[in-house]
């Protein structure tokens, strides 16, 4: 799936992530989603090497970067961490600028980075999220229902670790399998490595983390961000599926103009999981975006 690219494990932060590599030019950074890996880029990341050279990473917990135990402030698993992480992985490659695109938990790291490392982020490009303190200031019903999955793994400990690891492959059949396009947006590649990942000992204990992190430290951060008037600075361009949960339950784009200066964005015919669902579109939005800044 990702011809060309060289695997890395790079310690970083006190922790260690993998990452694939290739491409020359310009540095662009892609962080995934849960409970996803880096595999998620594999339909879009190839062809983005012709112009960038191309950082595909697992945060920590996810893929095959390494795990954490749980702490009582989940500070090892806050965006503010995770930032960190990808901080020291970029320079280790020497970039002390790049550009990233991110999806779902991915972008919210993202979203801390370009808050606390402003000097580092040239351009960001966000897919299938609203700000995560909207989200939670702004939770309905209806959002409630389909995202379920952010109230079970907030749960406190062992609850949502012991049903995951129960089977930890049922667990991300229904999150993922229950979206728009089903299980069968998943190349069998793709869905092989998620189903792997997902199973590795001390995975579900750093999901439910990252979650916990979300919705308790991350949550103390955003409101002092806001309470600063801090906003991000870099050029954002944010898309999401106009089948997906985010867009029919929030007012995308104007929360992302709340909290950054240059904001643009629009939906795209497909689901959640867009660099899976509808690679191509995705991939004309990148080289547009991260050529003409």
């Amino acid at each position: 799936m990702f011809e060309g690219f060289q695997v890395h494990d790079i310690p970083t932060n006190g922790t260690t992530l993998r990452c694939r590599v290739a491409g020359r030019g310009p540095a662009l950074l892609l962080l995934h989603g849960h409970p996803q890996s880096h595999v998620m880029w594999h339909r879009v990341a190839p062809a983005l090497t012709a112009h960038f050279t191309v950082i595909c990473a697992d945060l920590r917990g996810y893929g095959d970067s390494k795990r954490h135990a749980a702490d009582t402030d989940h500070v090892a698993h806050t965006k503010r961490t995770m930032a960190a992480d990808l901080v020291g992985l970029m320079a280790h490659f020497g970039f002390e600028t790049f550009r990233i695109a991110a999806h779902d938990r991915g972008a919210r790291v993202a979203h801390r980075l370009a808050l606390d490392y402003p000097n580092h982020v040239s351009q960001l490009l966000f897919l299938g999220i609203a700000p995560t303190l909207a989200m939670y200031e702004q939770t309905s019903d209806a959002f409630a229902r389909a995202y379920w999955h952010w109230f079970f793994l907030i749960q406190p400990a062992p609850l949502p670790e012991r049903l995951i690891e129960a089977d930890p492959v049922a667990y991300i059949r229904d999150v993922m399998g229950r979206r728009h396009a089903g299980l069968a947006a998943f190349a069998p590649e793709a869905w092989a490595e998620y189903a792997r990942c997902i199973a590795l000992p001390g995975t579900a204990t750093a999901i439910c983390e990252d979650y916990c992190a979300s919705a308790t430290t991350d949550l103390v951060h955003d409101r002092a961000d806001r309470l600063a008037g801090n906003s991000i600075r870099a050029p954002l361009r944010v898309l999401w599926g106009s089948q997906g949960a985010v867009g029919r339950c929030f007012d995308v784009l104007p929360l992302w103009q709340s909290v950054a200066t240059d904001v643009s964005g629009r939906s795209l015919d497909c689901g959640h999981y867009i660099a899976e669902e509808s690679p191509e579109a995705l991939l004309e939005e990148m080289v547009a975006f991260f050529q003409t800044h």
